[in-house]
């Protein structure tokens, strides 16, 4: 798309680009970013969101044609901003294998009780058809490894075997948490954080089953996974290991009594358990694609930092188009925006020291899935050189719910919960250049919303590399039909787009690649 700005600015663009012409390129320590980040407008942003957010892309559904003509829209500006592939092959798609869930046929007894799918145990992840019979299953009480407490010390080996966990962590006498030591919960404890961690370990650690017990998620979770509601999962992630979010009787069954805690002195335990599973699985698969495009760095280009957003929506429900023009229309819109200001300033001869990634991902609707597709099955850069992840998520609007503040301000999530460092960077660029108010309500760590969990750089943040969210926060139109571009509020669009070239112009050309002071615990 053709940008607009100043003829002032249009005079600098030009010497600079003069001078790289005649070979005597300036350092890019020296320049201005202001130069390229006016390059970023309101009108290149609302031109490009319009027809990317309208009804021809069909609300972008995963696998969908909607979604293969949105990954085809980002590769072609990719092309025409001269921003090449960030595969080795130049291919500008990174391949995601998906499979869409239906609800699996699954038959389970254990110690002669035949337990009921979706009111006994839900199947959370698309195990290959198969039978597994136990003789007994090894009770690992609340599953953790951890410096300060291990559920392990002196566990079974759990390889080839059933294992089973609850949610929470062991308290000491006096009422404080074990791990942390006060009465604060770790991360053990953490909605949507602690089952993923629980079962990694077993999964590392060659267990073949896992029977996780929350009763207080457990309805959410049946209705989440009974269905065929569209509901996705990345092929090849966990096929050799069943997953099961077990209730009340599940526990009965196995224990033959209630279990509601375990305390720091429970030693795990082999319990012998008739235990008979037929599972067959009835998903289909499906391809879906991330968009990934690099702007190699001129001294550092083995360092990466990676820009993201995700390039999905809702797709179309009962003959109405999602068509998520804020979700997150809004943030594809202002990564090509920034890519195409980076590559001008290369052009000019105001490289990045170290490489930009621009990598718009699939799947984040269905549960971040093109993100962790990414980084933990088949990164294009290694993540050990991953300075930072800069994520936009929803930048394009206001949020209701704000009572205080001016309109100019912009939610930041997880800016300090990795990197000191980043987190001060972050707010120095801020008032050097960009002047937006920064509100962190959404980063407190007890935040009952948990976006910090719910977006693409979570997936980076589990990897201890320091991660930003910018987010406008929720509206009416969250999630809605009526989330269209005539909604947008394109000159906070603008000024935040050019927080984030700004901020990702930072950290590419410091000395030295930012600090991580605070990896998870």
């Amino acid at each position: 798309m053709k940008s607009i700005f100043s003829i002032a600015t249009l005079s600098l663009l030009l010497v600079a680009c003069g001078s790289s012409q005649k070979g005597n390129k300036t350092n890019t320590k020296d320049a201005d970013p202001s130069v390229y980040a006016q390059t970023i407008t309101q009108q290149d942003l609302k031109t490009a969101l319009y027809t990317y957010a309208s009804d021809e892309f069909e609300g972008r559904e995963t696998g969908e044609e909607g979604q293969k003509k949105a990954v085809n829209f980002i590769k072609e500006h990719y092309i025409k901003y001269g921003v090449p592939a960030a595969k080795k092959d130049g291919n500008y798609f990174q391949n995601v294998p998906l499979e869409k869930q239906s609800k699996p046929d699954v038959a389970l007894n254990i110690n002669g009780k035949t337990l009921k799918n979706l009111e006994d145990f839900v199947s959370i992840n698309p195990m290959e058809t198969s039978q597994l019979k136990a003789t007994d299953i090894v009770n690992l009480g609340y599953g953790i490894e951890d410096d300060k407490f291990s559920s392990y010390t002196n566990a079974p080996d759990i390889k080839g075997k059933v294992v089973f966990f609850m949610t929470g962590e062991p308290k000491n006498q006096d009422g404080t948490y074990v791990i942390s030591g006060t009465k604060k919960e770790s991360k053990w404890s953490k909605f949507r954080q602690e089952f993923a961690l629980k079962r990694d370990i077993a999964k590392k650690k060659g267990a073949k089953a896992v029977l996780y017990y929350n009763p207080q998620v457990f309805a959410m979770a049946a209705i989440r996974y009974g269905g065929s509601s569209g509901r996705m999962s990345l092929v090849g992630n966990d096929k050799n290991m069943f997953f099961f979010l077990v209730n009340t009787e599940t526990v009965k069954a196995i224990f033959n009594k209630d279990i509601t805690n375990f305390d720091s002195a429970f030693k795990a335990e082999s319990v012998k358990t008739n235990f008979d599973l037929d599972f067959t699985n009835n998903s289909k698969s499906l391809s879906s694609e991330n968009v990934a495009a690099i702007i190699k760095g001129t001294e550092k280009p083995e360092e990466y930092i990676i820009l993201s957003a995700h390039l999905d929506h809702e797709g179309v429900k009962n003959g109405e188009v999602y068509n998520g023009a804020d979700d997150d229309g809004s943030g594809t819109v202002a990564l090509i925006e920034i890519a195409e200001a980076f590559a001008k300033a290369k052009k000019a001869g105001h490289g990045p020291k170290r490489s930009i990634v621009f990598l718009n991902v699939t799947g984040e609707e269905k549960g971040l899935l093109g993100s962790r597709h990414y980084t933990d099955n088949d990164p294009i850069l290694p993540l050990a050189n991953t300075v930072a992840n800069l994520n936009i998520d929803m930048i394009g609007r206001t949020d209701p719910k704000r009572k205080e503040g001016n309109r100019n301000y912009i939610y930041l999530i997880g800016s300090d919960k990795l990197s000191t460092e980043l987190h001060n960077i972050s707010e120095e660029v801020n008032s050097k250049y960009a002047n937006v108010e920064l509100d962190y309500t959404y980063n407190d760590d007890n935040d009952p919303n948990r976006f910090y969990y719910r977006s693409d750089h979570y997936n980076f943040a589990k990897n201890n590399i320091p991660v930003i969210f910018y987010f406008n926060g929720t509206h009416d139109d969250y999630h809605q039909p009526s989330d269209t571009p005539d909604k947008i509020e394109y000159d906070l669009l603008e000024n935040r787009t050019r927080l984030v070239f700004y901020t990702a112009w930072e950290l590419a050309n410091r000395d030295q690649r930012i600090v991580v002071d605070k990896k998870e615990e």
